[in-house]
């Protein structure tokens, strides 16, 4: 008997270890979305968790996600499908948006109302989205003057209450229809939020700001980012026992430059901090990491790092909930475009169809346009990491003279490769823009109707590159041009995005078809 009792505890304790490192490389990796979603804001509804984020330039704006773990998320719609009508937004008349729009939100749920509320440079506004049902509306939209900076909203009692600003934190009561704010009770609530990370008189930096507001245990807690001059991005908090203060303020997290965020806690009583890395071309990438309470304090990561791994259910992918491959065919009441599509600024609906010949998406022309970077109707998608690649194949068919028809890896300093059309001959075309000015690095004779097209990124520890391919059959592919350097750069905010396009630079009026959109690592 006891030789089976032996035998039994052998195989139980080999189970148990084979289990244990089983349960061990299934768990989540940071960072959760190796992609551009970054200035999160998010809440817990029961058991589901609500996430926005910030996409500025692109429509609609204001993506917002859900998930049951903190890991696996998926998008659920936007809060605007426009900020407004104006020669920026439009792309008209030389003039952009880029990296303006709509920036950091933050998302509440009170009274079984959600709100998610942003600012955009763009009109100098604020911005309060509503709704009782947030995965499928309506929406109710308010919107006032002045611009609050990186603002939290907050609920307390009957009152509703904004903070805002950089360096120096501000609060105000919005009236109650949330139509404006009360002037009147406007103040100063921290005068130098930035004091924790960098001493009085020390120049240089960034101040604190990206303020989010969370009551915990009848106290008040402030998350805000600062960088230090020489230093890295810093996760500061501040802690009171009325809302209205006094606040003191702390360092709760330096470490690989992950910060900006706020707290969440889980049905079991596990608390993270969401948060962000800025990660090179790919973007600003999530991170989830572990909270504990110490007197009255969240205490971020362990041992003062932010872990890599994560006890959270393993990552599914982003494929096909926050990017996705489309064929362009659409069944019955089915939204014309899948919610991983994002227009370049305002889209032109009038140039662009999914119904004029079934199974294509087509983009037309009706205007000159100069430059790649002032084309109107480019259709994104974010690029992910550490590698993926987007391939498309178009009908060049229609095109007219001048017309510049492809693929694109879109930032200031971009990649094309596409068709263009000079006279009566199409050629395959390259364009670098790595050094910030485009150029033309390679043109092959194109005699057929039919090109597919494909970008591949390479995000690996910062690796930044891209390189183009074409292929004539779909099947043998040829690589084009030369080595995309990627650079994020700030007058975009953005982390590169695939894009499909369409201008003319002589003779409007063309259009081409683009058959299907693969997206694959």
């Amino acid at each position: 008997m006891k030789t089976y009792v032996i035998i039994f505890k052998f195989f139980f304790g080999v189970f148990y270890i084979l289990m244990g490192n089983a349960a061990y490389t299934q768990n989540a990796k940071n960072p959760i979305i190796f992609s551009d979603v970054p200035d999160l804001s998010m809440i817990r509804v029961n058991d589901t968790y609500y996430m926005s984020s910030t996409t500025m330039h692109m429509n609609p704006g204001l993506p917002l996600m859900k998930s049951k773990d903190l890991v696996n998320w998926e998008l659920i719609g936007y809060g605007h499908g426009s900020l407004g009508d104006s020669d920026e937004l439009n792309l008209n008349n030389g003039k952009n948006d880029y990296g303006r729009g709509s920036w950091a939100s933050s998302l509440r749920h009170h009274n079984n109302m959600y709100y998610v509320s942003t600012f955009a440079k763009s009109t100098g506004k604020t911005y309060i989205h509503m709704t009782k049902d947030i995965e499928n509306g309506p929406w109710i939209t308010k919107e006032f003057e002045p611009l609050m900076h990186d603002h939290t909203l907050f609920f307390e009692g009957d009152k509703i209450y904004m903070i805002w600003g950089a360096g120096k934190l501000n609060i105000v009561e919005l009236k109650a229809d949330l139509s404006g704010i009360k002037l009147e009770t406007q103040r100063v609530l921290i005068e130098n939020a930035t004091l924790p990370s960098t001493s009085e008189g020390i120049r240089g930096g960034l101040p604190a700001e990206g303020s989010q507001l969370f009551k915990v245990n009848g106290k008040y807690y402030l998350f805000n980012i600062s960088w230090p001059p020489g230093g890295m991005r810093t996760v500061i908090v501040h802690r009171a026992d009325n809302l209205e203060g006094p606040y003191e303020g702390r360092v709760v997290l330096q470490d690989k430059g992950v910060a900006q965020g706020g707290l969440i806690d889980m049905p079991n009583g596990k608390w993270y901090a969401y948060l962000f890395q800025d990660y090179g071309a790919v973007g600003r990438i999530p991170f989830m990491v572990p909270v504990k309470w110490e007197d009255g304090w969240p205490v971020l990561g362990i041992d003062g790092k932010v872990p890599m791994e994560l006890e959270l259910p393993e990552s599914k992918g982003l494929i096909p909930s926050i990017v996705n491959s489309d064929d362009f065919s659409r069944k019955q009441r089915e939204a014309a475009l899948p919610l991983v599509w994002q227009w370049n600024h305002n889209p032109a609906n009038e140039l662009w169809s999914i119904s004029e010949r079934k199974g294509f998406l087509r983009l037309k022309t009706d205007r000159i346009d100069n430059t790649f970077l002032q084309a109107r109707n480019i259709l994104t998608q974010r690029t992910f990491g550490p590698t993926c690649t987007g391939a498309t194949s178009i009908d060049v068919s229609k095109m007219n003279d001048g017309d510049f028809a492809g693929l694109s890896l879109l930032q200031k300093n971009y990649g094309l490769v596409g068709v263009y059309m000079d006279g009566n001959q199409k050629s395959i075309v390259m364009i670098n823009a790595s050094t910030g000015q485009p150029e033309n690095v390679a043109m092959i004779p194109l005699n057929q109707k039919n090109i597919f097209l494909k970008a591949s990124c390479d995000f690996t520890n910062r690796k930044d590159v891209a390189s183009f391919f074409y292929s004539l059959d779909g099947h043998k592919w040829e690589p084009i041009g030369t080595e995309l350097k990627m650079t994020y750069t700030l007058p975009h905010f953005m982390g590169y995005r695939f894009g499909l396009f369409n201008y003319s630079t002589k003779n409007p009026g063309g259009f081409v078809d683009f058959d299907y959109f693969t997206i694959s690592q």
